[in-house]
């Protein structure tokens, strides 16, 4: 059998957890003897481990009293994690661990604790979202990309927040023993296979934070108002009273985006909110958030989201929300279908 483990910490995320152990358990069913997994719960102490939701967890045993060389090892995130600190040899264990486990993983934040292990230096990762730039800046010499569901680098795979855990075990699934093992796992657990788009759909994307008095945001706030209007460089640049070149260069250096990539983020903020409320066809939600056109929002989203308006509705809309027109309706079933597991029957 394949030696697997997990390493849990007090307010683990629960699902972190349960989500992998539920996708290899149910592999099983599917695998030979030889490659079915074996699965230990390492703790970083002893006793019950309890998880942020309030589950408790009884460990196998210490991570200490294993010798850290496993076929598959993933370590969990958990809310509170990068604010938590561990005995210098939990690190050590998991550098050693890292050099001798087949197939390292991390779910959530849990990248967290390789990065204090040293063990990520030019390596290319993801975490949650919300911890990525945390994450940068505590591991600059990894490559952080925040809007991955998982990504693999040699033998270590990172994934995104939470059910990416699931993603990414079903990703290992069909890369070890083919993708039909993963399809009959995911049937059995109603789930995707390969969610469309990366974590920027779940994301605040709209996060820009300035002085409220300043002509930036005085800026901001006309954009917000106008989302129709011309918000070109020059109409923006008149509106803050000064040149084209010394405008672009306040607002980078006040908001961290340029001009454009400001307005571009807030149309997408607005049709997002109109995606997930209303039942508006994709052609008036586009041109009420500025994008001219319908081809023009659905090629802003998939470059900036990875995802259609379309695909964005199936996911988000509102199910209290009156029903959308039969085109719409038709278009977005579509491509849901698209998506779904039933695909693969």
């Amino acid at each position: 059998m394949k030696t697997a483990a997990i390493l849990v910490f007090p307010e683990v995320q629960g699902l972190d957890v349960s989500g992998p152990l539920d996708v290899f358990a149910e592999a099983n069913r599917f695998l030979s003897s030889e490659d079915q997994y074996c699965f230990e719960i390492l703790g970083t102490e002893s006793g019950r481990v309890r998880c942020s939701n309030g589950l408790e967890i009884h460990a196998n045993r210490l991570f200490s009293d294993s010798n850290g060389a496993y076929d598959l090892l993933i370590l969990a995130g958990g809310p509170t994690l990068p604010q938590q600190s561990f005995a210098p040899s939990l690190y050590a264990w998991l550098r050693a661990a890292s050099a001798n486990s087949k197939c390292v993983c991390t779910i959530c934040n849990g990248t967290f604790l390789l990065a204090r292990a040293g063990v990520l230096d030019g390596k290319h990762v993801t975490t949650h979202w919300n911890d990525a730039e945390n994450l940068a800046r505590e591991c600059p010499t990894a490559v952080v990309s925040a809007d991955r569901l998982y990504i693999q680098d040699g033998n270590l795979v990172t994934s995104a927040g939470v059910t990416a855990g699931i993603d990414m075990s079903l990703y290992l699934l069909a890369r070890d023993h083919g993708r039909e093992v993963a399809i009959n796992v995911a049937k059995q657990l109603l789930l995707f296979t390969h969610r469309a788009g990366g974590q920027s759909q779940f994301s605040a994307y709209l996060n820009i934070s300035v002085e409220p008095n300043s002509l930036v945001s005085q800026v901001q706030q006309y954009v917000f108002a106008n989302l129709t209007a011309d918000l070109s460089l020059n109409v923006l640049a008149n509106v803050a009273r000064m040149s084209v070149r010394h405008f672009t260069r306040i607002f980078m250096r006040e908001s961290n985006v340029s001009v454009m990539e400001f307005v571009e983020a807030v149309r997408i903020d607005a049709a997002r909110g109109l995606l997930e409320t209303s039942s508006k066809p994709i052609k008036t939600i586009a041109y009420e958030c500025g994008f001219c056109s319908a081809h023009r929002m659905r090629s802003v989203f998939r470059r900036r989201l990875g995802i259609s308006p379309q695909d964005y509705r199936a996911h988000f809309l509102d199910p209290s929300s009156e029903s959308p027109s039969r085109g719409d309706r038709q278009g977005r079933s579509t491509e849901c279908r698209g998506d779904t597991i039933a695909n693969a029957y």
